[in-house]
């Protein structure tokens, strides 16, 4: 690339300040230097003066007379002259010296100088200096300033010994390391390689969700190779000047092939990297030619030199397939979500720098963290030493990282948030329902916890459940049963209170979500078969979707959804007028103790009823045998309404 000159533009601009600083000088310090302390008056005035023999000394220079008083601090004045003939016998008169100031005339070359050749050697020093400092100042340095790093890259050069990560601090994710240490080997050992004729990939895709470890990875692998890391941002090849992110491109690959072997990083590529299309002016706009130019770039370069083009995105449905075609990114490498054994280890490195009580069980936290990236993990553990620090422990103990859990899925406890008596029995009541309903049924995840404790997400309880082993795929059985346990909690007010709350808005979105994705997507509905009715974009930031079907074809699957909810509905409600006792036991002890885990409740749903058994006893001996229920419910009623 060449040299970028200095543009002469700019400096014109101190130039004119310099010359304006020249002018102020001229007319406004120069002439208060010359006047000094000199008071100007009128000729009447000097007149008076003269005559009142208070003048001592008077030069006439011009039409101008410069005079002055007889005080003990003479004072120098000034007026302008009149045609007074009588003003030489007045100045006789009053006995002051006068006389004419003679006017010597300059050297002309001195003139010259003085004039012409000073002003002009201050003129271009008093620009350069304001032009040099005002490129400090601006952060230019020697390079030009801001004006002269438009087509500079912005990325950081980190070596091995200020990154200092390696493999050993990435963990969960052996499946991409694998393939990333052929990189790293290639790196350190190019020989083997080029005897059997092989080429190194020439660029890696990192493709996962948010917090996955993609950046680290990179790193990571820099680290392991002992090589220069180039790492940027895609959001920083936009620029506002049209060309000013291609020159930052080729200024980059100029950086590293330079420092070859090197490896550059590029975050978040979706940002130039997207699909290009005809609509509006999109075919010649920025973010285009800066793809285009790393296209060519990648394509230019030597493989042979070591210099590796890593980038992450968790958009990669998005970019242009030319970007994706191998002798660009070779390797598209998936960084998921960790499963149960990465997240144990995720845990593991973690906690290496904190210190941990006897009673850690990481297998446990990551049954109860399914589902949690790297990134969620990593906040996980540094949640529970701040809660060890905030009860004065040395040590994390497993309820803090139990906590910790609970504080990155449904936020901190609101311990200023005080539900009314019958609020608080209705989600006592609400939460028992989903519990209740999860273990009467079979294939359910086991209860863990349950808490009626309000939380900073807004939910005023939930119900925790944890899958004794990792779960990839699930029945349409389970699926319903699923779908059943959300709609538990509505049946539980319905059932006691014979009204319902807005308390189920969660519960309804997510059984909803799931009866559709039944139909839509994996096709478990007798009517549509295996037929895909759901096209889902961006399955790594929420997995927008679509219905692709005819309007008629949409009103029959909302007609299905609503049949499926409806009927696990009933379900629920079924079971939950089945065990009415044991409904109404089990929220009077979690309204009491707020919170209870899923060994209590466990112990609590198994073991026999005796007062129940009682009661119906001695109801079949007066007559009243199928009562008991419906007195319960009245008596759970009226408990309510006395509070």
């Amino acid at each position: 690339m060449k040299q970028v000159q200095k543009p002469k533009k700019p400096l014109i601009v101190y130039y004119l300040i310099a010359l304006a600083a020249l002018i102020l000088i001229n007319w406004v310090i120069f002439p208060m230097m010359t006047q000094g302390n000199i008071t100007e008056v009128d000729y009447g005035t000097f007149l008076t003066m003269v005559e009142n023999k208070e003048v001592s000394k008077v030069q006439l220079e011009g039409e101008t007379i410069y005079f002055t008083d007889k005080n003990e601090n003479p004072q120098q004045y000034e007026t302008t002259r009149f045609e007074d003939p009588d003003l030489v016998n007045r100045l006789v008169e009053s006995g002051c010296e006068f006389g004419r100031v003679a006017e010597e005339e300059m050297n002309p070359w001195l003139s010259l100088l003085l004039s012409l050749v000073i002003p002009i050697i201050i003129f271009i020093a008093l620009g350069q200096l304001l032009s040099r400092q005002l490129m400090k100042k601006m952060g230019g340095g020697e390079g030009g300033g801001p004006f002269m790093q438009f087509g500079k890259s912005n990325a950081k050069v980190y070596v091995q010994s200020e990154t200092g990560i390696t493999f050993n601090d990435v963990a969960g994710e052996d499946e991409a390391k694998e393939l990333l240490t052929e990189i790293v080997d290639f790196l350190h050992n190019p020989q083997k390689y080029q005897e059997i004729g092989a080429i190194c990939p020439k660029g890696a895709l990192l493709v996962g969700p948010p917090g996955t470890g993609k950046t680290l990875l990179a790193k990571a692998v820099a680290g392991e190779a002992g090589v220069p890391f180039f790492s940027i941002s895609g959001s920083e090849f936009v620029e506002m000047f049209v060309g000013m992110g291609a020159s930052k491109v080729r200024d980059l690959f100029k950086q590293a092939n330079e420092k070859a072997p090197c490896i550059v990083f590029i975050d978040e590529i979706d940002t130039i990297g997207k699909k290009r299309d005809s609509q509006g002016f999109a075919g010649n706009d920025e973010r285009e030619q800066t793809l285009n130019q790393l296209l060519t770039e990648m394509d230019g370069f030597d493989a042979s030199k070591g210099v590796v083009i890593l980038a992450a995105t968790n958009r990669p449905d998005t970019l242009d397939p030319a970007l994706l075609r191998p002798g660009r990114f070779d390797r598209r490498i998936p960084v998921e979500l960790p499963d149960l054994k990465g997240r144990e280890e995720i845990l593991k490195v973690h906690a290496k720098k904190v210190r941990l009580g006897d009673d850690v069980d990481f297998n446990a936290i990551a049954r109860a963290a399914s589902g949690a990236s790297g990134a969620e993990l990593a906040n996980m553990v540094n949640e529970a030493a701040l809660r060890a620090v905030r009860e004065n422990r040395k040590y994390v103990t497993q309820s803090d990282l139990e906590e910790s859990i609970e504080v990155v899925i449904a936020g901190y406890q609101k311990k200023n948030s005080v539900l009314s008596t019958k609020e608080k029995l209705i989600v006592a009541y609400h939460e028992i329902g989903h519990a209740l309903v999860a273990a009467l049924q079979t294939n359910s995840a086991p209860v863990t916890k349950i808490t009626i404790i309000p939380r900073t997400s807004g939910a005023l309880g939930y119900t925790m459940q944890v899958d004794s082993e990792e779960r990839n795929l699930m029945s349409k059985e389970e699926i319903e049963n699923k779908i059943a346990t959300l709609t538990g909690g509505r049946c539980a007010e319905e059932l006691v209170f014979g009204s319902i709350t807005t308390g189920a808005s969660n519960d309804i979105e997510q059984a909803t979500k799931l009866a559709r994705a039944m139909i839509t997507r994996f096709g478990m509905s007798d009517r549509f078969g295996m037929v895909a009715l759901e096209t889902q974009a961006n399955p790594y930031l929420g997995g927008d979707s679509s219905l692709s079907c005819s309007p008629e074809t949409a009103a029959h699957i909302d007609d299905m959804v609503v049949n499926a909810v409806k009927e696990a509905y009933d379900k629920a409600m079924n079971l939950l007028r089945e065990n009415q006792g044991k409904l109404h036991e089990l929220a009077k002890y979690l309204y009491d103790r707020e919170t209870i885990t899923g060994d209590e409740f466990m112990e609590i749903l198994n073991q026999r009823d005796l007062a129940d058994t009682e009661i119906r006893n001695e109801d079949s001996e007066n007559g009243n045998s199928g009562n008991t229920e419906s007195g319960e419910n009245t008596a759970a009623k009226l408990t309510i309404e006395n509070e």
